[in-house]
């Protein structure tokens, strides 16, 4: 049975698997067959020792646990700084900025996910075929990182919940960038 051709610059090693599967079904001898295994052994170590597909593609909880060890690691001294609490609360007073300041996130964690080509991340099985995986958790681990320690510590006690938003926000802005940079820089795929 012939498959179509593959684009080599769209394959992946799952395809590459599938045809040393197919390929081992095929051949006359044990000694092809016993070839065709090594093989596949072969591209099995490489895969996993990094020399060979270093596009990242998937999101694992490896990729959370990342995230969330980067988001921690930038984002610790901002949590004892009292001045997170005044930025906070200028945000509060100026919606305007505190979304500004969100898009501002968001655009940081793109622009270091998939623009500033520390690697190459593919954007794969998208929400709603629109919201990109990677980006949309590394931005929730690092709020929820970002609102859990900041109650935890007491920097925040939610009696003025806008306010208490806009000062974890700030928090939120950097550990948003550590997490991504954690994320991508060991490199899971």
């Amino acid at each position: 049975m012939s498959r179509p051709a593959t684009d080599p610059d769209d394959a992946t090693i799952d395809e590459l698997y599938d045809q040393l599967e197919t390929l081992e079904e095929t051949v006359d001898t044990a000694d092809e067959r016993s070839e065709v295994r090594r093989t596949r052994r072969l591209v099995h170590r490489l895969t996993h020792s990094g020399a060979v597909n270093t596009v990242i593609t998937r999101f694992t909880r490896k990729d959370i646990a990342e995230a969330f060890v980067g988001s921690v690691v930038v984002g610790l001294p901002m949590l004892v700084e009292d001045g997170v609490i005044t930025i906070g609360d200028f945000l509060a007073a100026r919606p305007g900025f505190f979304l500004a300041n969100l898009a501002l996130t968001v655009g940081l964690v793109i622009g270091i996910l998939y623009i500033a080509d520390f690697r190459e991340v593919r954007i794969t099985d998208p929400y709603f075929g629109v919201l990109p995986r990677r980006p949309v958790w590394v931005l929730a681990i690092a709020f929820v990182t970002a609102a859990g320690l900041m109650t935890l510590w007491g920097q925040v006690t939610w009696g003025e919940p806008w306010r208490n938003v806009c000062q974890v926000s700030v928090v939120f802005t950097a550990m948003a960038i550590g997490g991504s940079l954690g994320d991508i820089l060991p490199g899971e795929n």
